[in-house]
């Protein structure tokens, strides 16, 4: 390792893979659905479907007419960015000063990428502002809800705190199914699991559902991937809360990372805009930067059901 990291300069081969399983281990998405490498200018899936059933043709009888449809659907990779100033120590320090920030800046990177892609992807909104991102438009959950020509199958009016919760993932699933798709995971709130852990055969009978009880986080429910995550519930001020997000992550939704990861050491200037924090060289620090390009795709919004508050 050389005495200085100098900008551009890229995170060692061996921290790439576990910076990528890290984000794996913590998103919802990432645990729930494929994932596949996407080039920086973006990856274009096809979708393809045979419209009808086969037909069965009598000996010297006319063959009918069958048909498929073939959709496009582009994944452009978004830029997702994180710093944080450092004393300029990891410069001029050991090289276990500088793994040790190196370590560490990795860990959180890695988590708040898991983080942001589930808010992203599952809402739309800018994960640090909380606030609808542009950049990603309607590419997300709430977007293709009911009152678009997606179809995603919505259930609204759930209130935490009820003991409806498990009648009312039922319908969620029970939509997708009617409608020949397939649920193989379920994104589900933390407040949705603590309400399915009440749930009870009658009056006084016992608990229906004894995984989720105290803080209980099953990786499995009914067959079906399951993750407990706080990224479902997140909203934008005044937005209406979701608590299930359940479909066919395993073949309708598409999510992939560019392969590379870099770090960027600064040592001038003023990286952050920070107008109170100002020049790093005037107060002796240096900048780390990260950025990860992840894009995703909904590939069929009937498979997927949500679950809101409104």
């Amino acid at each position: 390792m050389s005495d200085v990291i100098t900008r551009g300069s890229m995170f060692p081969a061996t921290m790439v893979p576990e910076l990528v399983n890290l984000v794996m281990g913590h998103s919802a998405i990432a645990k729930l659905s494929q994932m596949k490498p996407i080039a920086f200018n973006g990856s274009r899936e096809f979708t393809f479907t045979m419209d009808k059933d086969v037909d069965i043709v009598a000996e010297n009888g006319a063959k009918g007419k069958g048909g498929a449809t073939v959709t496009p659907v582009t994944i452009v990779p978004i830029k997702f960015e994180y710093g944080v100033r450092v004393s300029d120590e990891f410069k001029y320090g050991s090289e276990e000063v500088r793994l040790q920030y190196l370590t560490a800046f990795a860990d959180g990177f890695a988590r708040k990428i898991a983080r942001g892609l589930d808010i992203a992807a599952f809402h739309g909104l800018n994960p640090r502002t909380k606030a609808a991102s542009a950049v990603i438009g309607a590419n997300h959950f709430d977007a293709v809800d009911a009152t678009t020509s997606a179809s995603i199958i919505t259930v609204t009016g759930y209130t935490s705190g009820t003991d409806d919760a498990a009648e009312t993932l039922d319908t969620a699933i029970a939509g997708v199914t009617a409608v020949d798709g397939e649920v193989t995971g379920i994104a589900m709130s933390p407040a949705f699991a603590a309400d399915m852990a009440k749930v009870t055969n009658g009056s006084t009978g016992p608990y229906m559902y004894p995984e989720f009880r105290f803080g209980g986080r099953p990786a499995e429910f009914a067959g079906m991937g399951l993750d407990i995550n706080p990224t479902v519930g997140v909203v934008a001020t005044g937005g209406d809360a979701d608590y299930v997000i359940a479909g066919n992550f395993r073949d309708a939704f598409r999510w992939g990372y560019a392969k590379e990861i870099p770090l960027e050491v600064i040592e001038y200037g003023n990286p952050d805009n920070d107008a109170t924090l100002g020049d790093l060289k005037g107060h002796n620090q240096v900048y780390l930067r990260a950025e990860a390009y992840i894009g995703w795709a909904i590939l069929d919004a009937a498979q997927f059901a949500i679950v809101r508050s409104e």
